[in-house]
């Protein structure tokens, strides 16, 4: 009885190891990364642009753009445009491109099983 369950929990670590490092996982984190990567550097340097000019371009941050809103104000202000509509991107090309992969590799990893306890039960 007590060797039953580690061999069940191996052939699934085994499964997952093995999924892993197939093509279709492979192609799915170059989807992933090919988004994630660029938009990531991207963010980043707008932030760090922010920063820096707040700290060492006072008198340009300060500037009036209309009544009492300055040129910093409204950069903080895109901070916050700029993270939704980030996330947004975000959420249409994981629904083109990531999501299809992951349902094929989540049905390819599901479907195994429920068909060897299928067999085994019958």
């Amino acid at each position: 009885m007590s060797t039953e369950t580690p061999a069940s929990a191996e052939t699934g670590e085994n499964r997952y190891v093995a999924v892993a490092r197939s093509p279709e996982f492979d192609t799915l984190r170059r989807a992933l990364r090919r988004f994630v990567f660029p938009v990531s550097v991207a963010f980043l340097v707008w932030y760090a642009l922010y920063v820096l000019l707040s700290a060492y371009a006072r008198d340009f941050m300060s500037t009036k753009v209309v009544g009492h809103i300055n040129v910093a104000l409204i950069f903080g202000l895109l901070q916050f445009v700029s993270t939704f509509l980030i996330a947004w991107l975000y959420a249409r090309y994981a629904e083109r491109s990531i999501d299809p992969l992951a349902d094929d590799l989540r049905a390819r990893i599901e479907g195994a099983p429920a068909t060897e306890e299928g067999d085994s039960d019958a």
